[in-house]
């Protein structure tokens, strides 16, 4: 008896260290007992039945190594079987121990040998269906049944003696009984039977890496839960919201959530909730409070790109204002300190703002500087003086350059068309021209002119092509084409200059006939007649 004793201590003790060491967090329970159940899912059976075990492990390491299924019934021996069943006919609490295992929970089993008696089953878990059946014993039947819940009639029917409950809640737990009644009028009653709903999963809890991170820096949340080891296979997912029930993430099976910067405006309640996937049960953790610290700004720096000794003139200047410190959204401002002028402002989520002059001028040498401010006060860095260098003769030669290029350019083009002109001596008449002023002679007008509006064209003539001078590098034909005086400022007459070159195909000395196969020049001239 002694040793006995001894012997089942010593399995409670280990036990109940390896449930106190177990975690708790998670959405899988991690204490390793064996589970038992029962076949016919009753309790409670008519004397004469019988009941089948079965005993189920989880192969967790153990104290003891059991070559077989250990059975506990009460004060009795245990007793081993090769196999994980075992056929029981007697009233008891029965437990079990599959190898690599700790004991499972007690299961009580009655029989009974009343004449009416309330089957329950052994476990039931929120969201089963929950069935209690009322069995009479012998040949009379049973008119009426009715149910009651802690003393009160919850049920009444003569088309079935079972009391269905779909989906079982923690709120259905209670002593229930069944009253029956029979054709003769008599009435049975079975005695009370506490039913206790479990949970199918712990309210879930949430866990946080830090409540009062700084700004800007990575947060995790935890949803922890535990399901129990007859319904290990549950399959959960899990939310988790914010103040008055904001979702910040979407369901997802992972019960971790990573924020990856955290800011001040995220201060607030943090809960999470845990659900079955067929949505069927549904619990929310305590809200727990996270409050973001933000670091004020210190350390205010103006600098310049290019370095404030190194600015010419003509390029573009950078004032880059930064903080040594400070977390959140701060604004920075740009300043001119002997004009005390405004430059600009930005808001952002930075330690650095950049703000850019794109052409400096001389009126840009001066002293600037900056202010940072993130909510906790304004914070100005020291001035930069700005000198601005323009490098002598480089601008003035660019332009002076430009200009005498460009008047030589047009006096050579203009001495070169009249040598070609003279070279290739036109058919036109000096004396024909329209007076001393005009640079551009011009031919008679023929019965062949054409008159547009207050424009006369001529039709264009070519004529035979004469020896071609190297410095020419095309034949020239100066030819009248348009003689367009304005109706209001008739002084102004417009002539048209054509210059034609062969085809890069053809030979130096043969013209194309065809006005599409030339390249065309056309110089307009405006010449101002004296009157």
């Amino acid at each position: 008896m002694l040793l006995r004793m001894l012997e089942e201590a010593s399995v409670l003790l280990w036990a109940s260290f390896l449930v106190l060491a177990a975690p708790v967090s998670g959405p899988l329970a991690t204490v390793h007992k064996s589970v038992i159940s029962v076949q016919p899912p009753w309790t409670t059976v008519f004397h004469g039945e019988r009941v089948n075990l079965t005993c189920n492990g989880f192969h967790f390491y153990a104290q003891e190594k059991l070559q077989g299924y250990r059975w506990f019934s009460g004060k009795a021996r245990p007793r081993e079987t090769p196999g994980n069943t075992l056929e029981v006919r007697d009233s008891g609490q029965y437990r079990c121990q599959a190898p690599g295992s700790l004991p499972s929970s007690p299961v009580h089993l009655i029989f009974s040998s009343a004449s009416l008696i309330l089957q329950a089953p052994y476990s039931v878990f929120e969201g089963d269906e929950l069935v209690l059946r009322c069995q009479k014993r012998g040949r009379e039947k049973l008119a009426v049944v009715k149910y009651t819940w802690n003393r009160k009639i919850i049920s009444g029917t003569d088309e079935s003696f079972d009391l269905l409950i779909p989906k079982a809640s923690l709120n259905n737990s209670g002593c229930y009984q069944c009253i029956g009644f029979l054709e003769n009028a008599y009435v049975l009653r079975t005695s009370q039977t506490n039913i206790q709903i479990q949970e199918l999963f712990s309210r879930p809890k949430l866990e946080v890496t830090d409540s009062q991170p700084i700004e800007g820096k990575p947060v995790n949340l935890s949803c922890g839960t535990r399901l129990p080891l007859e319904r290990p296979d549950t399959r959960l997912h899990f939310v988790f919201l914010r103040d008055d029930g904001v979702m910040i993430s979407n369901w997802s099976v992972s019960p971790d959530l990573q924020i990856t910067a955290i800011w001040r405006e995220d201060s607030g309640s943090y809960s999470c909730g845990a659900e079955t996937l067929t949505g069927g049960i549904h619990k929310r953790s305590l809200p727990l409070q996270i409050d973001v610290q933000r670091i004020p700004v210190s350390g205010v720096l103006l600098e310049t790109q290019p370095q404030e000794d190194q600015v010419i003139e003509g390029e573009t200047l950078v004032l880059v204002c930064s903080v040594a410190k400070g977390t959140g959204n701060t604004t920075f401002s740009w300043h001119r300190e002997d004009t005390r002028e405004s430059l600009g402002q930005k808001s952002q989520r930075s330690q650095r703002a950049e703000l850019e002059i794109p052409v400096i001028g001389e009126s840009h040498a001066g002293s600037y500087y900056c202010t940072a401010d993130n909510g906790y006060g304004l914070i100005q860095s020291e001035a930069v003086n700005v000198t601005v260098r323009s490098i002598p003769g480089i601008k003035r030669g660019l332009v002076a350059g430009g200009t005498t290029g460009g008047s030589l350019s047009i006096l050579l083009a203009v001495a070169l068309l009249f040598y070609c002109w003279y070279q290739r001596k036109p058919e036109m008449s000096l004396s024909q021209s329209l007076g001393p002023a005009s640079c551009i002679p011009m031919a008679p007008l023929s019965t062949g002119d054409v008159f547009q509006g207050d424009t006369i064209r001529r039709p264009l003539t070519l004529g035979p092509p004469g020896p071609l001078n190297p410095m020419c590098p095309a034949p020239v034909e100066l030819q009248q084409l348009y003689i367009n005086v304005h109706p209001r400022e008739r002084d102004l007459v417009y002539s048209e200059i054509q210059i034609t070159q062969p085809g890069a195909e053809g030979e130096a000395n043969t013209f194309r006939t065809s006005l599409e196969d030339q390249h065309i020049s056309i110089v307009y001239s405006e010449v101002k007649t004296q009157l």
